[in-house]
């Protein structure tokens, strides 16, 4: 859940390995209480904090929140349907980030906070000092991710090494396997993926594929790179 008009952004440089203290059910929306005492810090309401790469808005601070080093937030069931957030349980460690100041330096890339989809752990393939992961990843995304190019997995800014049809790589270096969610999660586990938002813009402006607004007005693009018209009309 996001503030209606905020521009928050990211950079995928989690900054805390935080706890799920507890998650209330209601219905069609979940209620989710974090443990993160850095990022509670300077917490207030209203203000934003990145659970595993999903944006959501601090509904509860003040002093007693912040003795306690938690936060709480809700989360809608479009963000429980589209990301792995609904499959958390109380003890489960997710990763932490707030948003980035103006004029602070980029580390990673620029985050919305926006999840794309939803892949999972396919493989790990451990090396000496780091390891390799292996990541499913959904049809509608993979003409976005490319070698070399950026990816964000549970928060976390990465680098694909290998870009496949339906999965890619990432190496971990011992800092991400050590303070983040990636360095536990094996074979199975869900992770929630946010493309570059570059990718988006550049094929939106070139005018190739559709996007999901002109999905749902029943506009249809016949070939890559003409222009949008209503499904069974004649440009």
């Amino acid at each position: 859940m996001r503030r209606i008009g905020e521009n928050t952004v990211f950079t995928g440089i989690v900054e805390e390995l935080g706890r799920v203290v507890a998650i209330e059910r209601m219905g069609d929306s979940a209620r989710l209480r974090v443990a993160g005492p850095l990022v509670t810090a300077d917490a207030e309401h209203g203000a934003s904090i990145a659970v595993n790469g999903v944006c959501l808005t601090v509904i509860e601070s003040g002093t007693e929140a912040a003795k306690a080093g938690e936060f709480t937030a809700d989360v809608m069931a479009e963000t429980l349907d589209k990301s792995s957030l609904g499959d958390l349980k109380p003890g489960d460690p997710v990763n932490l980030e707030r948003p980035m100041k103006l004029g602070a330096r980029l580390g990673g890339h620029l985050v919305q906070g926006h999840v794309d989809g939803v892949g999972a752990v396919l493989e790990r393939i451990p090396g000496e000092h780091w390891e390799v992961v292996r990541v499913s990843l959904p049809a509608e995304l993979s003409r976005y991710v490319v070698d070399k190019g950026s990816i964000t997995v549970d928060g976390i800014s990465l680098t694909v090494v290998e870009a496949a049809a339906d999965s890619f790589t990432v190496s971990l270096i011992p800092t991400t396997l050590e303070m983040t969610t990636l360095g536990s999660k094996g074979p199975g586990a869900p992770v929630n993926l946010e493309i570059d938002v570059i990718a988006k813009y550049t094929e939106r402006l070139l005018g190739l594929g559709n996007t999901a607004t002109e999905r749902l007005l029943g506009l249809d693009r016949t070939a890559a790179g003409q222009p949008a018209t209503p499904a069974g009309q004649q440009a």
